[in-house]
């Protein structure tokens, strides 16, 4: 799994100079869905994740991890606080420009791979680039690449039909990388996966953290939290302070 990107690793975004801004810090961002009566799915919390991070997001299911996945992923903004994502003050962004970011700093991996049936695995990473500008030119070439970076270049043409659930797994966090975020946001990303093919997703995240991507795990599952470097608990829509993970 070693295919290499003519600046680096495919999928992989060059780490900002020292004394750059974390790529997540969160201000007593909280948020409150409307009654009556008013429910409060988060709770107002300060956080920071420095580039380059590992961090593991745990709770069990009614917690708010939905809500807060939405909040960083710029799904949904919160109802008081501040998101800034790699310095840029999201609060202040209209909807089209909110989107824009998204799509150039955010990586998503889900549970569900989300992959288009009859479009093959190339064809379905190169569909990650159509919103971003990128030259219709180079992205085929670029999304084989990122195919090759997590393994699958032998399965470039495959459809998703002819492809095990966690190869297809690998072409969403392929589909996610290909843009070369500042974040990779994955949501319970081993949780339709049997033992063994989840152990090699993971081991393919860990890849990618040593290769400098910043990546945001939420998971119900410890054993999945525990390979991360570190943990924020989330229960009734309320954070923990951050801790140490086990990790390797």
């Amino acid at each position: 799994m070693s295919g290499k990107h003519p600046a680096g690793r495919a999928g992989h975004r060059t780490a900002p100079e020292h004394g750059s801004p974390p790529v997540i810090r969160l201000r007593g961002i909280s948020r409150t869905y409307p009654g009556p009566p008013p429910v409060t799915a988060l709770h107002p919390h300060d956080l920071e994740i420095a580039a380059g991070e590992y961090v593991a997001v745990v709770g069990p299911s009614g917690s708010g991890k939905s809500t807060f996945l939405n909040l960083l992923g710029l799904l949904d903004r919160p109802s008081s606080g501040s998101y800034e994502l790699d310095g840029v003050d999201t609060g202040a962004l209209s909807e089209a420009r909110r989107t824009a970011l998204r799509g150039r700093r955010i990586g998503f991996v889900f549970q569900s791979f989300h992959l288009l049936p009859h479009r093959t695995a190339t064809e379905n990473v190169m569909l990650a680039q159509v919103y971003t500008g990128s030259p219709r030119a180079g992205r085929a070439e670029a999304a084989r690449q990122v195919l090759e970076r997590v393994g699958l270049g032998h399965r470039t043409e495959a459809l998703p039909s002819r492809l095990s659930g966690g190869e297809r797994q690998r072409v969403a966090v392929a589909r996610a990388l290909v843009n070369r975020p500042s974040l990779l946001l994955c949501d319970e990303p081993t949780g339709n996966l049997d033992s063994a093919t989840a152990r090699r997703v993971l081991e393919l995240f860990e890849e990618l953290h040593e290769d400098g991507l910043t990546l945001l795990v939420i998971t119900h599952d410890r054993e999945v939290a525990d390979r991360a470097r570190r943990t924020v608990t989330i229960r009734d829509g309320r954070l923990t302070a951050p801790g140490t993970a086990g990790g390797r």
